[in-house]
């Protein structure tokens, strides 16, 4: 990486770094729907097959006490944030050696060792919760940013006007991620909302932002290393809306009738992972040798991952009220 933290050097070495990690997040939400169908994994699950860009690019321009906070579509920024992909993947069989003790599932991955605060299952949950993570670090005098991940939907909610009004109120350090992927659950973001230009919304609380190509794994690295320096320097929340596209239907139960197939395979043309190694290809920085050590590299991961969550523990039934409620001390 170059000495200017709001500037990219594409090094081979960097290269293969950002094709690995989005590979990587690829072939574990396949690997996912396909326990799916197997019924090994449980209730909903959210996949983030398309989007890959985006938790990719911002994550390399955090530090690791860095904080993060996703949606219930979050498995790719756990596994971005340092979550192992063993206790992921428990967590999604629901055993006791998941990352929540499988109490949570796919949509509430939680690990505060590496500082990742979910997995919110409530549209727009987790951006008064990184606000409050960012009051905390400024009365502590931490320097240290949180990043909230959410999607256009949370745009229609009251704690996305709540939050970043605060955020901009109380200068905090936030920076705020909209993955824009144009479809609320089912709903196109034009037949929701009057303004569909979202990073206008966050410019009307005095909360500098800026739209990128989130089908651009190093657009959004730049964005997002010139937004973190911006934060660093000045102590105020920054915005990003990345523009990127979910190549799965919202959920496994989603039929998908909202949208045209030959929207998805438009779309697909320009997904991240091809754009991206098609450049690196042309550019002589990536081989196909490369590529094929790194799927042999993620599928040996991804099998012990799932071997791990195999043979997990279930919970105790006994235990089935544990953490419910407060427990009686005596």
């Amino acid at each position: 990486m170059s000495g200017n933290p709001a500037k990219v050097r594409l090094s081979r070495e960097h290269c293969r770094t950002l094709l690995h990690q989005m590979l990587r997040i690829r072939r574990f939400e396949e690997k996912c729907a396909e326990l799916y169908t197997q019924e090994k994994i449980r209730g909903f699950l959210h996949l983030y097959i398309g989007e890959e860009a985006v938790a990719v690019g911002v994550m390399q321009a955090l530090a690791p006490e860095d904080a993060v906070v996703a949606t219930y579509r979050e498995h790719g920024h756990a596994l971005m944030k340092g979550v192992p992909a063993d206790t992921i993947m428990a967590e999604m069989f629901g055993k006791q050696e998941g990352c929540s003790g499988g109490r949570g599932g796919s949509m509430h991955l939680f690990d505060t060792e590496h500082r990742f605060y979910g997995g919110n299952a409530i549209v727009a949950g987790g951006l008064p919760i990184a606000a409050g993570l960012a009051l905390a670090d400024t009365l502590a005098d931490r320097s240290r940013i949180t990043t909230c991940f959410f999607g256009e939907g949370a745009v229609a909610e009251g704690e996305f006007h709540e939050a970043l009004n605060l955020a901009a109120l109380w200068q905090l350090p936030v920076l705020f991620v909209c993955e824009n992927n144009l479809y609320a659950m089912g709903t196109a973001l034009d037949l929701s909302e009057s303004q569909t230009d979202i990073s206008a919304k966050a410019a009307c609380y005095d909360i500098a932002s800026e739209a990128v190509d989130g089908m651009d794994v190093v657009a959004v690295e730049v964005a997002a290393r010139r937004a973190v320096a911006a934060i660093h320097e000045t102590g105020r929340p920054r915005f990003l809306e990345c523009r990127t596209y979910r190549f799965r239907a919202h959920s496994m139960y989603d039929p998908q009738l909202y949208r045209a197939k030959e929207e998805v395979e438009a779309w697909k043309e320009r997904g991240p992972i091809r754009r991206f190694k098609t450049w690196a290809f042309e550019a002589g920085e990536l081989r196909e040798s490369d590529v094929a050590e790194i799927e042999a590299e993620i599928a040996r991961e991804i099998d012990q991952a799932v071997a791990f969550a195999q043979d997990g523990t279930w919970e105790p039934v006994a235990d089935l009220t544990r953490h419910v409620g407060a427990e009686r001390r005596p």
